[in-house]
C-alpha cells in the first residue's frame, strides 16, 4: 500500500518553505532536528503543533 504524503509550500519575497507532512507516530523534525532542538523556546514549540491539535492529529501525523 502507498504511504500518502501531503506537500506544501509558503512564499513572502524571495524565501520559501516547504512542508512535507505523512503518517507517523507525531515526531515532528525540522532541518534534520527534532523539535525541541530546533524551537528552544516552548512557546515556539506550541505554535507548531497548534494546527495538529486542532484537528487532533498530534500523534497521528
Amino acid at each position: 500500500m502507498a504511504e500518502n504524503q501531503y506537500y506544501g509550500t509558503g512564499r513572502r519575497k524571495s524565501s520559501a518553505a516547504r512542508v512535507f507532512i505523512k503518517p507517523g507516530n507525531g515526531k515532528i523534525v525540522i532541518n534534520q532536528r527534532s523539535l525541541e532542538q530546533y524551537f528552544g523556546r516552548e512557546t515556539a514549540r506550541m505554535v507548531v503543533r497548534q494546527p495538529l491539535e486542532l484537528v487532533d492529529m498530534v500523534e497521528k501525523l
